[in-house]
């Protein structure tokens, strides 16, 4: 269906294009130059027209989000059944259906699962074929990769392996999550000490994995570079860790993952600290690394990670209900229902600290998003937009938090920055887009996916970005006046690199080792789940 949008303001920052007034014409499922007179056409006047919403960081599918699910069947909204919606449940983690249809009705058309073990890429793609409207892809976990580290410590056969494991799977990209460190922990039951700590039995260091893996994903070409959840997640002091790992990865691409979980100082007074400065600066310092905030927001939240470790925790800090369990030679997880308390000293440092990256950084190296749901929803995007645009509402927040906790960031010190419009669509469209390599998305110049998103420019910006007038998928008017009018399925995004064939008769005997599953029953071949799918190559 061909359409023209006229008189919005267009704010498309990759192309420059900053609240200029002007038609924007789709067909095809594409942004393009021109329509013929006869189009569909939409007024747009004293409206925001954006790109479709990009995160770049969040959980929404496999056997991780399924048991959270489980878990917290208190917390579950029904969503009833319509002549076009099917039924299901929403709450803070919504089921397959229902994710879809918030995350359209919010203005974002593509989302990334973060994390997910190969060996249950069958469970992901299941989940994601079965979540409609939005765009989607996964991160394939290998930061505790037993054949993996066989591989690294006799340094042969990794970059092939990799690119192996995304053709079997299915992946978009490469998630280290706790590098060596789940491992470690299942060990000693301890957090590391250090990135050169040897992990019994593979003779191989946290250091090493990041730097192998990193530097593999690197020199594959991949759209997406390694994505990172540092080690020590949680602990005061761990941004030590978190720039030690910069530091490891320096001159080659990467992507932080929830960086405000991994910028916490040390304790010398017995209270944790902000660290959010030194991390920025680091960042600036490196354009070849970025990161996403994971923010808290206060209120209820679930904890869902392969960083089984954190997940102890939690339960040890007196989680009424918890789970945590291993998967075979690939990865742990943990999952613990939560809630952030604006009057705790620790969860509003951790919320300051999220505010303090994002109003000392840079919105193309330092994106949105809450680490869905463990931060909590992507439903609380709007009021974090509002938090970030208003100086004002920010500073009311800022006096209901422990101020003894905010008096430890810098946000009492003349930290008034407003975000501008466009600084909003580059961290939550263009920068996550780019950094994605999604050249077709995130921006509105001719060429690109027909993924637009039109907002009422309303002064109270969290109702602003709570409810579009008009959301548009491929080209298709999927949202009209707050109302769901279809629910097309979303594509499969995937990505590949060439390896060489023979790789696989390195790693057979290796899966032979240590997998119960059979090497020629692990690749994902069903049809049904891997086709049709939008492979970008490397």
């Amino acid at each position: 269906m061909a359409i023209r949008i006229t008189g919005g303001a267009i704010h498309d920052p990759a192309n420059g294009t900053d609240g200029d007034v002007r038609d924007l014409c789709l067909d095809g499922g594409k942004v393009v130059a021109e329509v013929a007179p006869d189009a569909r056409r939409i007024d747009a006047r004293g409206m925001v027209v954006m790109p479709g919403g990009v995160d770049i960081h969040a959980h929404i599918a496999g056997p991780k989000v399924n048991l959270a699910r489980r878990l917290s069947p208190e917390a579950r909204e029904p969503q009833d059944r319509t002549e076009i919606l099917r039924s299901g449940s929403a709450g803070l983690v919504p089921s397959t259906f229902t994710t879809g249809y918030r995350y359209s009705l919010l203005g974002y058309t593509t989302v990334v699962e973060a994390a997910a073990p190969p060996l249950a890429a069958r469970h992901v793609l299941a989940e994601l074929r079965d979540t409609p409207l939005i765009d989607k892809a996964f991160l394939i976990l290998m930061g505790n990769n037993q054949v993996l580290f066989e591989l690294i410590r006799e340094g042969t056969g990794l970059r092939d392996a990799i690119a192996w494991w995304l053709e079997a799977t299915g992946g978009y990209g490469v998630k280290l999550v706790n590098p060596g460190g789940v491992e470690l922990w299942k060990q000693s039951n301890g957090r590391i000490s250090s990135l050169d700590e040897h992990i019994a039995g593979f003779d191989v260091t946290p250091r090493q994995v990041i730097e192998a893996i990193g530097t593999a994903v690197h020199e594959l070409g991949l759209p997406h570079p390694v994505h990172v959840h540092a080690n020590n997640l949680g602990v005061p002091g761990n941004a030590s860790t978190t720039l030690d790992t910069m530091r490891t990865l320096d001159g080659r691409q990467a992507h932080f993952a929830h960086l405000q979980f991994h910028a916490y100082g040390g304790k010398p007074d017995g209270l944790p600290r902000s660290r959010a400065p030194e991390l920025i600066d680091h960042l600036k310092a490196h354009p070849e690394l970025t990161a996403d905030v994971g923010q808290v927001m206060f209120g209820p939240a679930t904890t869902m990670t392969a960083d089984a470790q954190i997940s102890a925790v939690l339960r040890d800090l007196g989680a009424d209900k918890w789970l945590n369990h291993d998967t075979e030679v690939e990865t742990g997880c943990g999952i613990v229902p939560f809630t952030y308390k604006e009057k705790s000293y620790v969860h509003a440092l951790q919320w300051g600290i999220g505010l303090e990256l994002f109003l000392l950084g840079d919105p193309w190296q330092v994106m949105l998003s809450t680490d869905h749901p463990n931060g909590g929803s992507f439903l609380s995007y709007p009021k974090l937009i509002r938090l970030l645009m208003d100086r004002a509402f920010r500073e009311d927040q800022l006096e209901r938090a422990n101020q003894k906790a905010i008096r430890r960031t810098m946000l009492l010190d003349a930290l008034d920055r407003e975000y501008s419009l466009n600084e909003i669509a580059i961290l939550t469209r263009a920068a996550p887009a780019r950094r994605l390599g999604l050249v077709d998305k995130g921006h509105l110049g001719v060429g690109a996916d027909a993924d637009v998103t039109i907002y009422h420019d309303r002064p109270d910006r969290e109702e602003m970005f709570a409810t579009p007038r008009y959301v548009i998928k491929a080209g298709e008017l999927v949202v009209e006046d707050g109302e769901l009018r279809t629910t097309p399925d979303g594509t499969l995004l995937s990505a590949a690199a060439a390896f060489d064939a023979d790789v696989t008769s390195t790693l057979e005997p290796l899966f032979g080792d240590r997998y119960t599953v059979r090497f020629a029953n692990y690749p994902v071949r069903d049809p049904a789940l891997r086709e049709p799918a939008r492979v970008v190559q490397a």
